[in-house]
């Protein structure tokens, strides 16, 4: 009997074999490709921003690494964890390997001795520095002229600079600024030219324009130093306008009369409510004349006390009071 052929298209086993797996594979590489796809960023599209040097801008606590002023209790904690992990204590600075403890005393007899470090002779040596040192200045002799641990002009610029709510664009002035042991931390914070300081002792103004600057790298912040007494401003310019005014030590060696004289000049110099005037120790040209008076004369200036603060220090069992006052009108 004859076989009748089937209806429709026939399709033989093999080729429904091959196109199965055909189907297979692209299904695959369909799926391949849609895994590996990126998924939609919900990351913020704008760059992290950055400090003055170009850093990461912010901390733990939202705080601008540029901007932080104050030591802060993770920074503590953290220099105390370095200190125990290493095992460290406190030893006697005595001759050992490597190191040969000398006195500042004993570090200018060598340097005068030996020409310090240069290899030149006769006027030879005198022509290879661009600013040669003296070598009392060189030893640091002038770090010992306060009766205090140098360090501690660091704790007096975060309590000022914080208490004054400061920025780099604030402008400073320093009535007296010594060697810099406070102005250094200011010079180093603010942008270049607004730090000014009237300083009259010249060994002390020696010590900040020949070492201090140069030996910290803050040249290039051009801050005005002016030699002068007598509370003379007149080298600063009229243009100038403070955020901060301050005397560290100073007014309690002066004639109450030169120190409002020094007052009367400087409140105009100080912006008005937001501007702050700070002064250390005691303000006895103030007190001897009695609250009431003290407060008239106070007022006459467009000047007023706000209070007094007493600073702990950071470093040593130490502590600084300060008055301050402000310009409450235009």
């Amino acid at each position: 009997m004859a076989l009748l052929p089937s209806k429709g298209v026939v399709i033989s086993m093999p080729a429904l074999v091959l196109s199965v797996a055909g189907a297979a594979i692209f299904l695959f590489f369909l799926l391949s490709s849609l895994s590996s796809s990126p998924p939609t960023c919900t990351c913020p599209t704008t760059a992290a921003s950055t400090t003055s040097t170009g850093s990461s801008a912010t901390d733990s606590n939202n705080v601008r690494f540029g901007d932080r002023i104050s030591t802060s209790a993770e920074d503590i904690e953290w220099v105390k964890s370095q200190i125990e992990a290493n095992g460290l204590h406190m030893q006697q600075n005595v001759l050992r390997k490597g190191i040969n403890p000398r006195t500042r005393q004993q570090q200018l007899q060598d340097l005068l001795q030996f020409k310090g470090i240069s290899h030149y002779e006769g006027e030879e040596a005198n022509n290879h520095t661009a600013l040669p040192c003296p070598g009392e200045l060189l030893v640091e002799e002038h770090h010992s002229n306060y009766g205090e641990p140098w360090a501690g002009g660091r704790d007096v610029f975060e309590f000022l600079a914080e208490s004054a709510h400061l920025t780099p664009n604030s402008k400073v002035l320093e009535i007296g600024c010594g060697t810099l042991r406070v102005g250094l931390h200011f010079i180093r914070y603010l942008n270049p030219d607004h730090f000014h300081c009237l300083e009259r002792d010249e060994l002390s103004l020696m010590a900040a324009l020949r070492y201090e600057l140069p030996s910290q790298g803050l040249l290039y912040k051009r801050p005005l130093i002016v030699k002068g007494e007598d509370m003379n401003f007149s080298k600063f310019g009229d243009g100038s306008v403070y955020s901060l005014i301050y005397a560290s030590a100073v007014f309690l060696h002066m004639p109450d009369k030169l120190v409002w004289i020094g007052l009367e000049k400087l409140a105009s110099r100080l912006k008005p409510l937001e501007g702050r005037i700070f002064v250390s120790h005691n303000i006895k040209f103030c007190s001897r004349l009695g609250g009431e008076e003290c407060t008239k004369r106070l007022n006459h200036l467009g000047l007023e006390y706000l209070g007094k603060h007493t600073h702990d220090s950071l470093l040593f069992n130490h502590y600084e009071i300060w008055f301050e006052f402000r310009r409450f009108k235009a």
